[in-house]
């Protein structure tokens, strides 16, 4: 009962987190801005430093609007960046965009003195420790994402598949491609309050990745990717509590792992008959 308890939380928790970064992963990983979540993760951790040094408590509702805020201002960033793109890659504004806000975060907290404590708390979080309110208000939020990703999932899935098309349709790319990071952005700063920005990456990635490794139609890399984000989950949590490791980083080498042998089995089954 006891290791119920313990676990029951934070492993919802790790569902709730599959369910909508698989689904963003794969417009992620098909967009190629493969680090855009570490960037935007950063650039809401940032806004969580700022009104950390302003003296407002983690986990607060001022705390989160600061970190909403920044993830939004994120958000516009990248999204005007496409009319650049002729000139200089998205990637390149978004690595910039992770450099200097994770600089700026380094001389914010060197002026308190809980500054590495916070810094680890924004690396990888603190999932062994979630709440049952927090799991449930994360749920609420991520289903209303999810609400309007399925209205508006046709302008997504073809900017993400096929931006020349969607560009030459005369659809205003910029003003979708602010929806979808808006609405990113919102996960993503929920996200890193509870896993951290390490773990939000690797659910948000390998999954995709995983899936694609196999699959071609949406619906199979979902299913698919969502599989994988659940037998991780429960198999890294289980290693986590027998072993007694960091649970955040359990779940990240679990993944490694999971990926790492998906690889391997894709070689064989590409591998030409006879050899």
């Amino acid at each position: 009962m006891d290791i119920l308890q313990l676990l029951i939380w934070p492993s919802l928790a790790c569902l709730v987190l599959t369910g909508i970064h698989v689904y963003l992963g794969l417009h992620i990983v098909a967009r190629g801005v493969i680090f855009v979540d570490l960037s935007l993760a950063q650039v809401a951790a940032l806004g969580t430093t700022v009104a950390f040094l302003a003296g407002f408590q983690l986990h607060t509702p001022a705390s989160y609007l600061f970190s909403l805020t920044f993830a939004l201002l994120g958000a516009a960033a990248f999204s005007f960046a496409r009319r650049w793109e002729s000139k200089v890659p998205q990637e390149a504004i978004i690595g910039i965009v992770y450099a200097v806000s994770s600089a700026l975060a380094i001389l914010i907290m060197d002026r308190s003195p809980e500054g590495s404590e916070h810094v680890k708390y924004i690396l990888v979080g603190n999932l062994i420790g979630v709440s049952r309110s927090e799991v449930l208000k994360m749920a609420a939020l991520y289903s209303a994402v999810g609400v309007l990703h399925w209205l508006w999932r046709e302008p997504f899935f073809l900017i993400s598949n096929k931006p020349k098309e969607a560009e030459a349709s005369g659809m205003r790319v910029r003003w979708w491609d602010f929806l979808f990071y808006a609405t990113f952005g919102a996960v993503v700063t929920s996200s890193v309050e509870i896993a951290g920005v390490l773990l939000v990456f690797s659910y948000l990635i390998i999954p995709a990745v995983f899936s694609m490794l196999f699959f071609e139609r949406t619906r199979a890399r979902l299913a698919s990717g969502w599989a994988l984000g659940t037998a991780v989950s429960v198999a890294a949590m289980a290693a986590s509590y027998h072993y007694d490791t960091p649970t955040g980083a359990t779940i990240i080498c679990v993944f490694g792992a999971a990926l790492a042998l998906a690889g391997l089995l894709s070689l064989l089954l590409e591998r030409p008959k006879g050899l």
